[in-house]
């Protein structure tokens, strides 16, 4: 930011110059004999000096804008973690409203995201991302300790009517490629989909055993009941309606996903079948790491304002007192 304000200052001040010693007023003499021998004064030298004033008083004004913060209160601690990955179906199936919640119908989506929510808030020290996906996959939030704004991401997702097709082989490498940085000794993928592999460049079967060399469980949970299940549609009057259709899991496929990998697979016909996977997750080995953070930053806006308004009044008295020019 500072970097960025110096030039400003610059020009600005290369322009004020210019423009005074355009409006500058002159004496004229015969011979410039007459003036040869006059001593350059201090009060000359500095004639410059309220241009540069302005100049650095633009400068802390530009700062004080900025709203610097410096932190007056930190603490750190050792926090023992994993880092997990929740690779969450968005495709269009996930709008099939099978769940019944309190007595009313819930959609696959709508479900999934309250269990995760429970899920994060849960953690104490893991790492926790999401990824998304339907056609393609996208890393929504990267791996994070801040649960609030993990919970704002989820509150943020939503189905891409235009992605009605599953890639779970994209899902599984977006999500491996999150983690493959990680210095976690225990990294984890949580998958969640109600449907099978039918989009994307990588199967499911290349992607698991890319999980597999980087020692990345992938735990697989089929979301929704079986059968025929109510989808929402539009009717011709713009009135929500619904069909029964039928959507196809691919428990094979999500079993053999987490057998390879060493996890295991789950059937989520309810929220209570999420909930079945801390249990797993509780046993894995925890990794250590160390994180600060500041609990407190003091404002220092004021400050940089005050030396501005030195600055200029500064300016003001010299260019009327000691530097005034006249005419």
């Amino acid at each position: 930011m500072v970097l960025f304000l110096i030039p400003i200052s610059i020009l600005f001040v290369t322009l004020l110059l210019k423009r005074r010693e355009q409006a500058s007023s002159y004496f004229r003499f015969s011979s410039s004999q007459l003036i040869k021998d006059l001593a350059t004064t201090l009060k000359v030298r500095l004639s410059k000096l309220p241009i540069f004033l302005r100049g650095a008083a633009l400068i802390f004004i530009l700062l004080a804008l900025a709203r610097p913060q410096a932190p007056v209160e930190g603490s750190s601690s050792d926090l023992k973690g994993i880092d997990i990955i929740l690779a969450i179906d968005t495709s269009t199936s996930m709008l099939a409203e099978d769940f019944d919640i309190n007595g009313e119908r819930m959609n696959r989506l709508h479900v999934t995201k309250m269990a995760v929510k429970e899920f994060a808030n849960k953690r104490k020290g893991d790492r926790v991302g999401i990824v998304s996906f339907g056609s393609y996959a996208y890393t929504s939030c990267p791996l994070t300790i801040d649960y609030g704004w993990v919970e704002q991401v989820l509150d943020k997702l939503r189905v891409d009517p235009r992605e009605d097709t599953t890639a779970i082989g994209y899902a599984i490498a977006t999500s491996l490629n999150r983690l493959r940085d990680s210095s976690a000794k225990s990294k984890i993928i949580i998958l969640l989909t109600d449907g099978r592999n039918n989009a994307g460049d990588i199967s499911p079967q290349t992607a698991t055993e890319l999980a597999h060399s980087l020692g990345i469980k992938v735990y697989t949970i089929g979301v929704g009941t079986k059968g025929d299940v109510l989808y929402p549609f539009k009717d011709a009057s713009g009135n929500k309606t619904y069909k029964r259709i039928r959507i196809d899991l691919d428990e094979d496929t999500l079993q053999s996903i987490a057998q390879r990998t060493g996890a295991k697979y789950f059937r989520a016909a309810d929220t209570e079948s999420l909930k079945n996977v801390y249990g797993e997750i509780s046993t894995l080995e925890k990794s250590t790491f160390r994180h600060r953070r500041f609990n407190r930053y003091e404002e220092l806006f004021a400050k940089f304002l005050i030396i501005a308004l030195i600055i200029l009044f500064l300016e003001i008295v010299l260019s009327n007192t000691i530097l005034l020019k006249i005419p």
